[in-house]
């Protein structure tokens, strides 16, 4: 099954000159998101994972059902003051301005094996400040792995000491 058929581009949103690429038609159909799922698992072959870290809030989706998948534990990356416990931070830049993301500080145990998981590799800081905050902590980023990646901004180049996979590329 081809899920690329299953991304809608949104013209100007969130901002004028950005092309959104909506993933609610992919989430809507079940065949397509198993099918999305069982790409991203295949990935990771016979890794092993004791963590997958997603971010808000998109990466959500995919990052729980890995996770149950993997028998692994699921963190959240939430934006600042969304998570109710002692927490660390990294800011970062996206394609259309800046950011910050924080983990819950207790949430990486030294020698975590990690899989970080977000819908879009855009610019690659919202995946350098995941990688970060769980280095941070003592974890090892086994994979950073996205649905899609906009290849023309470049953010792999942020992350490339990581292996990363993701099955679209626009």
């Amino acid at each position: 099954m081809s899920i690329e058929k299953y991304i809608r581009d949104i013209q100007d949103f969130p901002k004028p000159g950005i092309v959104f690429k909506d993933i609610t038609p992919l989430l809507a159909d079940a065949e397509a998101s198993k099918a999305c799922l069982e790409l991203l698992i295949n990935s990771l072959k016979d890794k092993k994972i004791d963590k997958v870290v997603g971010a808000e809030s998109r990466g959500f989706f995919f990052a729980t059902l890995l996770a149950y998948r993997l028998g692994a534990g699921f963190v959240p990356v939430r934006k600042p003051k969304k998570l109710p416990f002692t927490t660390i931070a990294a800011t970062y830049e996206l394609e259309y301005g800046t950011d910050t993301l924080e983990m819950h500080t207790d949430a990486i145990k030294k020698g975590d094996r990690v899989l970080i998981h977000d819908d879009v590799l855009a610019t690659g800081g919202t995946a350098k400040a995941m990688c970060e905050l769980v280095e941070r902590l003592g974890g090892e980023i086994v994979q950073c792995n996205f649905l899609m990646e906009l290849t023309f901004l470049n953010g792999r180049e942020k992350i490339k000491q990581y292996d990363i996979f993701s099955p679209l590329k626009y």
